[in-house]
């Protein structure tokens, strides 16, 4: 059974990966106006504003320890995307020096792995639970704190990173080309789809979809599904932002991109023509998460602990809600419009560490006539 959210309840639902600068290019209003750049701090402030929300439950930062001294961050997320937040937390403490380091993820796993002890990192905060998984694998990350991991449900973190936020799998589809009764009820039989269809395959959460989809189905299904919708036409484009513009601006009938895409097109469109599928139980509806983890070769482990657990008061998670139209991980925040809570999703069984090998998975797409990485 397929489930579907329209545009004209203004909602969505999908998952993992960072905008690159040309998923951002004639997106005005993406996450708001252009003003909203000056936006107010973040956690200078109780809740976000926007009309109907709730004040946010869980831990404000008031509550939480002070933040002092120097923090050496690298970030596998955009700063388009995060820089207001962690920018932020260095202007609500005065005491609190932060430096961060802004790079693609697997990049950054690659600088912290080369330097060994004598990286800079104190954290690595990323977009995809495969790098944090990568990272761990090496024995370079430290096991979260109870205090952490009691505030973020099990699946959603392991004994050395935590998630952050959440998005899952989607498929947005053009309303003025497709009916709801088009639409395939399950991923694998998309193939058979008689629209047109776009994807960005040399995007991360892309590719970690096509890992998912290994694991659930295994390596000759999934290539046939490769080999199927590339044989179908499927167009390709640089991220999952551009997939999306293109099935609102009736380019293509549909894509595979993450929930938030669809939303803010929705947001920051007076008609939008779009709306999103949901497969349930399959890889079209993994659910992965932005985590942090603390590296082995911390200056300062209680420090990055802390900033960790920052990214997880009432105030950061509001903020990924209504900013960055992420799933909160915490209870007592809700979801950005009307997004049915984690634990109603019908998403796979699957372990979100086991996505770390990336590298494997494109290799095998690269196998593939017709898909270009």
């Amino acid at each position: 059974m397929t489930r579907r959210i329209t545009a004209d309840r203004r909602s969505f639902l999908v998952g993992a990966a960072a905008v690159g600068t040309a998923g951002l290019s004639g997106c005005l209003g993406l996450i708001g106006s252009e003003e909203d750049n000056d936006q107010q701090n973040p956690f200078g402030q109780f809740g976000s504003g926007r009309e109907g929300r709730p004040e946010p439950g869980g831990t404000s930062i008031e509550d939480l320890p002070d933040l002092e001294g120097e923090l050496h961050v690298y970030s596998g997320r955009n700063e388009f995307l995060v820089g207001p937040l962690v920018d932020g937390l260095e202007d609500y403490y005065d005491d609190f020096e932060l430096n961060v380091r802004y790079d693609g993820s697997s990049d950054l796993v690659n600088q912290i792995s080369e330097a060994g002890d004598a990286t800079e990192a104190d954290v690595f905060y990323t977009v995809d639970a495969s790098a944090l998984g990568a990272l761990a694998d090496e024995g370079l990350t430290r096991s979260i704190s109870d205090d952490l991991a009691d505030l973020v449900p099990e699946q959603f973190r392991t004994d050395t990173w935590i998630g952050t936020s959440g998005r899952a799998r989607t498929v947005p589809y053009n309303t003025d080309a497709v009916d709801e009764s088009d639409l395939p009820d399950g991923i694998m039989d998309y193939p058979e789809f008689e629209g047109t269809l776009g994807w960005a395959p040399s995007y991360g959460s892309c590719q970690s979809f096509v890992a998912a989809m290994r694991q659930l189905e295994g390596d000759e299904a999934t290539r046939e599904w490769l080999e199927g919708v590339v044989d179908a036409g499927i167009q390709e484009y640089d991220d999952e932002q551009l997939v999306t513009n293109a099935v609102n601006d009736g380019e293509i009938d549909a894509g595979f991109t993450n929930h938030y895409y669809i939303q803010r097109v929705i947001d920051g469109s007076s008609d939008p023509s779009i709306a999103a599928a949901f497969t349930e139980g399959d890889a079209g509806a993994v659910f992965n998460v932005a985590g942090a983890t603390v590296t082995e070769a911390a200056a300062d482990p209680d420090l990055a602990d802390a900033f960790v657990q920052h990214l997880l008061s009432a105030e950061a998670q509001e903020y990924f809600a209504v900013d960055t139209f992420e799933y909160p991980m915490i209870s007592g925040v809700d979801p950005y419009g009307e997004l049915p809570p984690v634990d109603e999703l019908n998403v796979p069984d699957i372990d979100l560490s086991e996505l770390s090998n990336i590298e494997e998975t494109v290799d095998f797409m690269r196998e593939v006539d017709g898909i270009t990485l």
